[in-house]
């Protein structure tokens, strides 16, 4: 398939799905990055893959099951600031904002995200959130 055809990669990152998220996707708990996790993330809520979210969720943290709201469209990712997380880091932190619509109504999630390293793989902690409009 030619480079011009493959679809961006939902995170934002300038590179095509194939060559950034799904990778991850095809193989949780292989970002190797706080960031990296964050930005798979918020590709899997834009693709529906609540079993990734689950995967990559602190067992400390984690809902037993997570129903994604089918209104949400994801329409856009920032990222704001990142405090370590790199390959060599036990935690980082991710300052983020996602935004969307609902029923075509836009909004914004600004969100602190806390990642800890279980073993050899990243996860979501928890993040301090604030949902605004647009």
């Amino acid at each position: 398939m030619a480079e011009s055809t493959r679809p961006a990669c939902p995170c934002g990152s300038g590179l095509t799905y194939d060559d950034c998220c799904r990778r991850f996707h095809r193989a949780p708990g292989t970002a190797p990055t706080a960031e990296e996790l964050m930005r798979s993330r918020y590709s899997a809520f834009v693709k529906g893959l609540a079993s990734y979210l689950l995967h990559t969720w602190h067992p400390a943290t984690r809902p037993p099951s997570l129903d994604l709201d089918d209104r949400v469209r994801w329409t856009g990712l920032e990222i704001v600031a990142v405090q370590d997380g790199g390959e060599g880091d036990r935690r980082g932190v991710v300052e983020f904002r996602a935004h969307h619509t609902v029923d075509g109504v836009p909004g914004m999630l600004h969100e602190v995200s806390r990642f800890r390293r279980q073993g050899e793989m990243w996860t979501y902690v928890r993040g301090k959130a604030r949902w605004s409009s647009e």
